[in-house]
């Protein structure tokens, strides 16, 4: 579908939908050119900056609400970084973006599954403005909506999950990053005997995944990079189902980074509305590597995209499956 076509969709934030799109795909595009060889860092370089030059020529007055990266931290796309060319313009779309240019930066140097150029975008002041901080979560499909939480521990969410999806603990599939830091929650979900999937990058898919219900997972759980559960929640907004984030803080300084940004308590349990506060949302994927989308094909004079787009107005989830010349 040719990303004009997008624009038709109700919502402010959605008649940009297809510069998004584009961003996204040329962020795919440029780290595609880095598969398999190892540089991660120079992978996500090419991300950063074919986004940020599709970016340059989007009409809007556009902010970085959370990413990975500060000020000084080149070449991030940095948090409170402004975007489009119609910054300070009376009228113009103030729009607010959580993005990651790519997501699973060892993926894509090993080109193994999973990597993808995501961001969401919605109204200025609608998505969580955060420092580049973690994130312990929580996504599963709309059954569990009501019966699962942060708050709930582990064996409560998977005796819950097995109540409500009628199955036993043995059939629950949980997901989570292969991380040290998961050492207690791999410890009680293989005690309560449920099936434990170990990911080496890539959150956002796995959440998906387990949002869906022809999803090969029935639970997301663990902790990983905040500026990936806003993106999160805001396609979980969109598709349905339960997602739920509490910030954790790596060092004293990032913590106080936090609570400049952050009114609320920064022990505060935050659910998909919270972190993303406006229905008139987009949430927008490329692929990279195989995976939870097929990967950037290169042809001799042109390259194939594979794209996701989800309209939380509408709830409207659409394929784009593009050529770009070279």
């Amino acid at each position: 579908m040719e990303g004009s076509r997008i624009a038709q969709h109700m919502g402010r934030t959605a008649d940009l939908a297809h510069h998004f799109l584009e961003a996204v795909d040329q962020a795919a595009i440029a780290s595609a050119e880095w598969r398999g060889l190892g540089d991660k860092n120079a992978a996500d370089a090419a991300a950063v900056e074919a986004m940020r030059r599709t970016f340059d020529k989007v009409p809007f007055d556009g902010r970085v609400a959370i990413g990975e990266g500060e000020r000084d931290e080149a070449p991030m796309l940095f948090i409170g970084e402004e975007l489009g060319n119609q910054v300070g313009v009376e009228g113009a779309l103030q729009i607010d973006i959580a993005v990651d240019p790519l997501e699973c930066t060892n993926n894509c140097a090993d080109n193994s599954p999973n990597s993808i150029a995501v961001l969401a975008a919605a109204p200025r002041g609608t998505l969580l403005h955060a420092p580049d901080c973690y994130m312990d979560k929580i996504a599963a499909g709309p059954e569990l909506a009501g019966h699962v939480s942060l708050d709930g521990g582990v064996t409560y969410n998977l005796e819950q999950a097995a109540y409500v999806l009628d199955k036993p603990i043995s059939e629950v599939k949980v997901v989570a990053l292969d991380r040290e830091r998961h050492a207690q929650l791999f410890k009680e979900i293989r005690e309560a005997g449920a099936q434990l999937d170990l990911m080496g990058d890539g959150d956002v898919s796995a959440a998906i995944w387990a949002a869906r219900p022809d999803g090969p997972y029935d639970m997301l759980l663990g902790i990983g990079a905040a500026p990936e559960g806003v993106i999160t929640a805001a396609a979980l907004r969109g598709i349905g189902g339960v997602f739920e984030g509490r910030l954790v803080f790596r060092s004293e300084e990032e913590e106080k980074r936090a609570e400049k940004m952050v009114d609320d308590d920064l022990t505060r349990l935050w659910d998909a509305k919270d972190l993303c506060r406006s229905d008139d949302a987009i949430f927008v994927a490329s692929g990279v590597c195989d995976g939870y989308l097929p990967g950037v094909i290169v042809g001799n004079d042109s390259v194939q995209t594979f794209a996701e787009l989800i309209d939380v107005h509408t709830g409207e989830v659409t394929r784009h499956d593009r050529t770009h010349t070279l």
